[in-house]
């Protein structure tokens, strides 16, 4: 097959041209995912567990399909789920993230058939919409057609995922199979590595949300500029060979090399050589995907950023001056003086394996682009004017803190828009990922630490922290706390052993009811949200920053202790999940507390018939909603309320009467006055109803 390095164009060429190559765009991710299974031995080998933090394999090869489900309903382009319940259990569960939920008591998993089936109809529905959507050229992030990029380019990034979480997997459920094309060309020499000057210069980037050229995530988007200085880069990648100078010098045994987090993964591991190596009768292996070879010095080594940040100490110790990893703009300008877009690489799937480090030359360097990726010291960080997309917002922004590291260039493997420079890709700093590294000896500034804590970038978490967390205003209660304090005198007679705050944005309300409640489970779509409940448990404070006036902000520190909350951290847990497609495993409730969600779900009904299923006899439904509907969120013809049928005012209190009294009991319904602050001189006064149902 023969696979391309970049993505597709989004500028040029007509509509119906434009259905053709993005249709065998999606052809070639979507098989090639499928094909990349095939390696297995057995077909059970599928529900194997390569990495006690991920999911098994099987999540993953539903996982690509259930994408393009899940976001083109959020997008309103599909109306109907194709498998409600795949659409739950293959959803979320990638970056280790805290919510990631990883329990294998909490899945069963389909078989391989029918995974497969489902990802057949998918694959129709997909076709079919390519075919008939209705766009407008160029495709930008605003287009119905860049939803279906996005789950293209998705499936790219899982392709090499997936090929990593193989490689991780026990050869002996591996078949031996060349379904790929491995070429053979290791040896047992090295070439000995230099650093070579980079002139400097100006390093820009700018891509336009209306006219990107090409697909990209939220992080590459708007614009950044540096200035960078003359600095020297090692001319190829460091090899097996160089690395294993390293080894042989102990350098695995000297913690003092390693950073403070460094030394926990080591402690941890336990390592004494690179992951992927296989040490047998005083021989050292390398684990390719499917194979084991002999190591090959000359290929590059493939190591996380705690290796890679050790190893250049102990080179730095070696040589009498500090190397050290690249930063991403130093990267950026060795790829512009290089003209690294314009040059062969080992990249795009031209070979199932690595290359020998001095192959593919780069002017003076080798390797700029492809091979493995390689590790910057940089953290992901937001450029200027940076949002995220609406229909995948936590794409970037859970990754904005110090435990994950941006890596450049991609490698064999990657497609897409992996391979393009405006790529901006990070994981965490102990994970594995075809990633290797080189060093450079640099006076340049970098940026290497961020605030864990703030959330600069982000107008509307930042709002939202401040409607939980700040003062109140205008004489308003808080409304997160007043609306679990008016519902306490209702909890008599109620179980308090287990509650559910669903849609529970940045986590006020979670805390407050672990005060009464045993265990409070906070579920929210946002990952953005629901990280800032996860930060409020971690640390002692969370820092944000409130609109004032135009550009300018206020920071404001928080913490649960400010709320006498500190006592509630254990009782507290948080998830991401869609309130319309719950997983099973979340029944059993005493208390299902839903505020001012209803009226922002894009499928009301379907919270209402499976949503109150799940709370305890006796136990308690609680619904707060302004009833503010709009189209922005909820298609008109899924409207609870606020609209007139057959010459009748429909109430969306009338509607859940109907869809509960069978079953619920009305206690009561309150008014509940909330302020939302936008600026200094902008507010936001609404009421909500608070309607409190009893299960009979």
């Amino acid at each position: 097959m023969d696979y391309i390095r970049n993505t597709i164009d989004l500028t040029q060429g007509s509509i119906e041209e434009k259905r053709e190559e993005i249709k065998n765009y999606f052809l070639q991710t979507y098989e090639l995912d499928e094909k990349l299974f095939d390696l297995l031995k057995d077909e059970k080998n599928i529900y194997e567990q390569p990495n006690r933090l991920r999911h098994p394999l099987i999540f993953y090869y539903g996982h690509t399909a259930t994408f393009f489900v899940n976001k083109l309903v959020l997008a309103n382009i599909l109306q109907n789920r194709v498998n409600k319940e795949y659409e739950s259990i293959f959803a979320i569960g990638v970056d280790e993230m805290s919510w990631d939920d990883l329990e294998k008591k909490h899945y069963t998993w389909p078989t391989l058939e029918e995974t497969k089936a489902y990802r057949d109809k998918v694959k129709q529905i997909v076709l079919d919409l390519i075919d008939t959507i209705e766009f407008t050229m160029p495709i930008n992030w605003e287009s119905p057609m860049w939803i279906i990029m996005m789950g293209i380019e998705h499936e790219n990034i899982h392709i090499e995922t997936s090929s990593v979480l193989l490689r991780e997997l026990k050869i002996k459920y591996m078949s031996d199979d060349e379904l790929f094309e491995y070429k053979n060309e290791e040896s047992h020499d090295y070439p000995t590595n230099e650093l070579v000057e980079v002139k400097g210069g100006e390093v820009v980037l700018e891509k336009d949300r209306q006219n990107p050229v090409y697909y990209g995530w939220d992080n590459e988007f708007s614009f950044h500029k540096a200035n960078i200085k003359d600095f020297k880069a090692s001319k190829y990648l460091v090899s097996n060979g160089e690395f294993l100078e390293f080894v042989k010098e102990g350098g695995y045994n000297k913690p003092e090399l390693f950073s403070e987090e460094g030394k926990e993964w080591l402690d941890f591991s336990q390592a004494k050589h690179p992951t992927f190596w296989v040490k047998k009768e005083g021989r050292y292996y390398l684990r390719e995907i499917n194979r084991v070879i002999p190591l090959p010095l000359n290929y590059p080594v493939d190591v996380n950023v705690y290796e890679a940040e050790a190893f250049c100490k102990y080179l730095s110790n070696k040589l009498g001056y500090e190397v050290r990893l690249p930063s991403e703009d130093e990267y950026y300008r060795l790829y512009d003086y290089t003209n690294a877009g314009q040059k062969k690489a080992n990249i795009g799937l031209k070979q199932f394996n690595q290359s020998p480090v001095d192959k593919y030359k780069f002017d003076e360097f080798y390797d700029v682009v492809g091979n493995v990726w390689q590790w910057s010291i940089t953290p992901t960080y937001p450029f200027d004017d940076f949002i995220t997309h609406p229909i995948y917002d936590d794409f970037t922004t859970p990754t904005f803190d110090d435990r994950h590291a941006l890596m450049k260039g991609g490698s064999f493997i990657s497609l897409g828009n992996e391979t393009l420079k405006s790529a901006r890709y990070a994981f965490r700093k102990h994970f594995f990922q075809h990633a290797g590294f080189r060093y450079v000896q640099s006076d340049n500034e970098c940026r290497t630490k961020l605030n864990d804590n703030v959330y600069e970038t982000d107008d509307l978490i930042s709002q939202y922290c401040e409607f939980h967390y700040g003062a109140e205003n205008f004489g308003v209660k808080n409304f997160p706390k007043n609306s679990v304090d008016l519902l306490k005198p209702y909890l008599d007679g109620v179980d308090t052993k287990k509650a559910m705050d669903l849609g529970s944005s940045v986590g006020r309300s979670t805390f407050e009811l672990a005060k009464t409640f045993d265990e409070v489970l906070g579920i929210d779509f946002s990952a953005n949200f629901i990280n800032v409940g996860v930060k409020l448990k971690k640390y002692d404070s969370l820092v944000f920053k409130v609109k004032t006036e135009g550009e300018l902000f206020d920071e404001k520190t928080v913490s649960l202790k400010d709320f006498d909350l500190e006592d509630t951290k254990d009782k507290v847990t948080f998830m991401q999940g869609d309130a319309c497609n719950l997983k099973d495993l979340y029944t059993g409730y005493d208390l299902i507390f839903c505020s001012n969600l209803i009226d922002r779900l894009y499928y009301p009904q379907k919270f209402l018939d499976d949503v109150p299923n799940r709370v305890n006899q006796n136990g308690l439904l609680v619904l707060l909603s302004p009833y503010t509907w709009l189209e922005d969120y909820t298609p008109k013809k899924n409207w609870l309320g606020g609209y007139i049928k057959d010459n009748k005012e429909v109430k969306t209190l009338d509607t859940l009467k109907e869809n509960l009294e069978d079953r619920y009991e009305l206690l009561d319904t309150i008014d509940v006055p909330f302020v939302i602050k936008e600026t200094n001189r902008k507010y936001q006064h609404t009421v909500s109803q608070m309607s409190i149902w009893k299960k009979r």
